[in-house]
């Protein structure tokens, strides 16, 4: 399988976007979630196989010196194939003049981070608005 990419969110299918997501356990994606959180973003990689999504990544960017990635999903009958380093590392070649690039993991998910070279932050701080996120991110 040859997986091709796009930077674009032009043409997507907003219902497989969905899908993948819900491929993972992430049920609270509904289309137009989806859709405003990619148009949201100033950094997309979508994965295709052939002209079927597979996977994606978005990133939000000042530009200049910070940026954070969100939402590395690869479809679950598409893991482990590489598909996600190579969003991570499309992402990252779209985000090459930044200073420091952030990201936020699912937890269970910081060795795949790992192995593309990202390192846990002496300084990183979140405050989460809904409580029952708190207990799954943070200390």
């Amino acid at each position: 399988m040859k997986v091709s990419f796009s930077n674009s969110i032009e043409n997507v299918e907003w219902s497989r976007m969905k899908e993948i997501y819900r491929s993972v356990g992430w049920k609270n994606h509904d289309e137009e979630k989806v859709k405003k959180v990619f148009q949201s973003s100033n950094v997309v990689a979508v994965a295709y196989d052939e002209n079927k999504i597979v996977g994606f990544g978005r990133a939000l960017s000042d530009g200049v010196f910070n940026a954070a990635i969100y939402d590395v999903v690869v479809d679950k009958h598409y893991q482990n194939q590489g598909i996600g380093q190579q969003i991570i590392e499309n992402l990252l070649a779209q985000l090459n003049d930044i200073s420091c690039v952030h990201l936020v993991s699912t937890a269970g998910n910081e060795e795949f981070y790992r192995k593309a070279g990202f390192r846990k932050m002496k300084t990183g701080m979140a405050r989460y608005l809904k409580p029952a996120l708190e207990e799954e991110y943070l200390e």
